[in-house]
């Protein structure tokens, strides 16, 4: 009889959906032998009740908006929801994505039924110190978040040991998210990235450097901005993404002067990004706080230079010949919150091709051999799911 998992997900596709989404669809389109729903959150009018996405049939509750109150009816609305399913489904397993904002209602359902199995997943990007406080009105639930758990799996060594530290006694999964690796490991024509580097306006001899981020605090793209005073005019920042702090991120940089090498392309559809990477030359995201980063596995397969912190789950892949003499060297780290760092990162990997180019082709067969989608859900499948639901 096929197995069925009731997954719990703040948001989720078609349109509110970012790293922990993208996993969950990249992983549940790959396994076939199990039925998942997922109980979400309505973000916005007009929304489907009840859909199928992928492998996954979608049932949304709440009242269409992005408000506070919307998701903190989800929190004490959505197991009440699990439960009417569990009516006609029958779920073998539950699943909730990120402890912060589905947790709750995992604790809530696990309460009334205790044999049913519960697999808890951490995505969580912020610090978890901020994520406590956040969650202090609701401490008592969101603690048996972890501590009703039967199984965690974690996207890094970092997550997991904020596990560990919130109480959780049981077996801890390491499974990564995931990328796209051919479609950013692709090469594209020359004329292609020709027309990238045209619309960007690069220069014979300009350095790009290449951002793919949210701009939130974390993200600290503010530090890269305040880098380039002390690089070659040359060197010139693209900024792909948006958030709140983009309209403070542009005025510091009209303060700095640097409206001629700073560009805010703003959003773009995901599978363009390898155009713009194979028209950039090195990868920087100097983070203040990460659960793990696909962007930064996605620059190691497009055969960028990376330029990063070591700050939570980056520490697993992002190993530098300074400060990690018994790894393979996969990047630059920088201390975060260091322009000077990341200027004088910059200026190394220019003046070094030699040694940046064989830096890159050991971060590509990383990325390709350890992070591909098909590796990571067949790892679901078998070490996280095939233990709970007794099946291999």
């Amino acid at each position: 009889m096929t197995k069925k998992v009731l997954i719990f997900s703040l948001s989720y596709y078609p349109r509110f959906y970012g790293g922990a989404e993208i996993a969950v669809k990249e992983i549940t389109d790959r396994i076939s032998d199990i039925e998942f729903h997922m109980v979400t959150l309505a973000l916005m009018p007009g929304l489907s009740r009840e859909e199928t996405i992928g492998n996954v049939i979608v049932h949304r509750i709440g009242f269409g908006s992005t408000g506070r109150l919307n998701k903190l009816f989800f929190q004490f609305a959505a197991p009440f929801k699990a439960f009417m399913l569990h009516r006609s489904h029958r779920f073998d397993c539950m699943w909730t994505i990120m402890a912060h904002s589905s947790g709750v209602p995992a604790a809530l359902f696990k309460s009334f039924y205790p044999n049913i199995p519960y697999v808890l997943t951490l995505q969580e990007g912020d610090p978890p110190e901020a994520i406590e406080r956040q969650m202090l009105p609701l401490w008592p639930l969101f603690s048996r978040a972890f501590t009703k758990a039967d199984i965690v799996q974690a996207i890094s060594t970092f997550l997991g040991e904020w596990a560990r530290r919130r109480g959780f006694k049981g077996p801890i999964c390491i499974v990564p998210n995931g990328v796209d690796t051919e479609l950013f490991s692709k090469e594209y024509p020359e004329r292609v990235i020709e027309e990238i580097k045209d619309a960007l306006g690069k220069r014979m001899g300009d350095v790009f450097l290449i951002t793919t981020s949210r701009l939130v605090r974390k993200n600290a793209v503010d530090v890269c901005v305040r880098a380039l005073p002390m690089l070659p005019e040359h060197v010139r920042f693209i900024v792909i993404g948006d958030g709140p702090l983009r309209r403070e991120l542009e005025e510091e940089v009209r303060s700095l002067r640097l409206h001629d090498r700073v560009i805010f392309v703003g959003h773009i559809a995901h599978e363009e990004l390898p155009k713009y990477l194979g028209a950039s030359d090195i990868f920087i995201r100097p983070s203040r706080s990460e659960g793990m980063g696909n962007s930064f596995i996605e620059a190691f397969a497009a055969g960028l230079p990376v330029i990063a912190t070591q700050e939570g789950g980056i520490a697993d892949f992002l190993f530098d010949e300074k400060r990690n003499r018994d790894k393979p060297v996969t990047g630059f780290a920088v201390n975060k919150d260091s322009p000077e760092e990341i200027a004088a990162a910059v200026k190394s990997i220019m003046e070094h091709p030699e040694k940046t180019r064989a830096v890159v082709r050991t971060a590509r067969a990383l990325a390709l051999e350890r992070y591909d989608w098909n590796i990571l859900a067949k790892d679901m499948r078998e070490n996280v799911f095939g233990e709970v639901l007794q099946v291999r």
